[in-house]
């Protein structure tokens, strides 16, 4: 006669689960692994190339075979194989150890292009996605769109110009606008000007500019050029930066006679028993985030003012039309106020 026994019964069901954790967990689970993998296989890849020649072409760079393998993280052979599938179908041509795009190639990669960018403004309109992980999404959601739903995603999103990072959107058609702007590196002191483009690659330098939460939008005033160190005051802060992180920062200089708005500041430096006035949203806040916010009573004229401190620092309550708002840093960030 069999007995019921529930450690064992207890052990078996951890054992499954963990078996289909394995198994099925989002991305790195064995299962989506050698789903995906007959995927990436081919179009992941090609696309990959066709993008990575893209970029480099219109930078002025043309990179061989081996450049290739070494940037893109892919098997050595199967990216070959792919290379010579795509010289065969002309969609690069290898000219001594170059590898360029032929016509059909670049076309192709501006649809690729065209899908990325639209899936960022997508994650950047709708979602709460934080703007880090932007690129990586759409990296991955690029290939998945075919050619008729990224005409309709453009339409549902009102056709843009630019993604949220000031890059142009390639049309349907091909075409593409051109970014207007000097880098910040490239400024001379006194220089007032708006923040039209932030370059998202390298990664590594992107992260490091979100983190110091610059803004598209923003209007700057070069304070501070040296070889070592750039300082601008934005907002009512001041920023240092490297000349390779300034370098990634595009602006569109503005006029001399602009006035700098010295007292315009962001609501994350209001300190205590300070009051101020809302005098706007950065356009950084997008879709269903701005709508909240505006819901919340952020608009322009509202009085605020600092109500609780986090001794952690990170989220802080602002009391606006008497309701207390607990905002994280970045959010704060992002209102724009002048103190009273």
């Amino acid at each position: 006669m069999n007995t019921y026994n529930p450690i064992t019964a207890l052990a078996v069901f951890f054992a499954l689960s963990i078996l289909a954790y394995l198994l099925f967990r989002p991305n790195k689970g064995w299962f989506w692994l050698i789903k995906n993998s007959s995927v990436s296989n081919d179009k992941i890849v090609v696309e990959d190339v066709l993008k990575l020649l893209y970029h480099n072409e219109n930078a002025d760079k043309h990179l061989n075979v081996n450049d290739i393998i070494r940037t893109l993280k892919y098997n050595d052979k199967l990216i070959l194989e792919c290379i010579n599938r795509m010289s065969h179908h002309a969609l690069i041509s290898i000219e001594g150890d170059s590898v360029k795009l032929t016509k059909s190639g670049s076309d192709y990669a501006l649809r690729i292009v065209r899908a990325h960018r639209l899936w960022e403004k997508f994650l950047a309109e709708k979602t709460g996605f934080k703007e880090s992980e932007w690129h990586e999404r759409a990296e991955r959601m690029e290939h998945e769109l075919s050619k008729v739903e990224a005409d309709i995603l453009s339409s549902q999103l009102g056709n843009p110009q630019f993604d949220p990072h000031g890059d142009p959107i390639p049309t349907n058609t091909g075409k593409i606008a051109k970014v207007k702007g000097i880098p910040v590196s490239e400024l001379s002191i006194g220089t007032i000007g708006r923040i039209v483009h932030i370059k998202d690659k390298p990664e590594i330098i992107y992260k490091q500019i979100l983190a110091e939460n610059i803004h598209i939008g923003s209007v700057i005033r070069i304070m501070e050029k040296t070889p070592a160190r750039i300082e601008f005051h934005s907002e009512g802060e001041a920023f240092v930066l490297a000349p390779i992180m300034a370098g990634n920062i595009t602006v569109s200089v503005l006029e001399k006679d602009v006035v700098f708005e010295e007292n315009l500041a962001r609501l994350s430096i209001l300190k205590e028993n300070e009051t101020a006035k809302i005098i706007g949203i950065s356009k950084e806040i997008r879709g269903d985030s701005r709508r909240r916010l505006l819901d919340l009573g952020f608009v322009k004229g509202a009085e605020v003012k600092l109500d609780l401190l986090n001794p952690l620092g990170d989220p802080r309550a602002f009391l606006i039309k008497g309701t207390s708002i607990a905002l994280r840093q970045n959010q704060a960030s992002k209102i724009l106020i002048q103190k009273d």
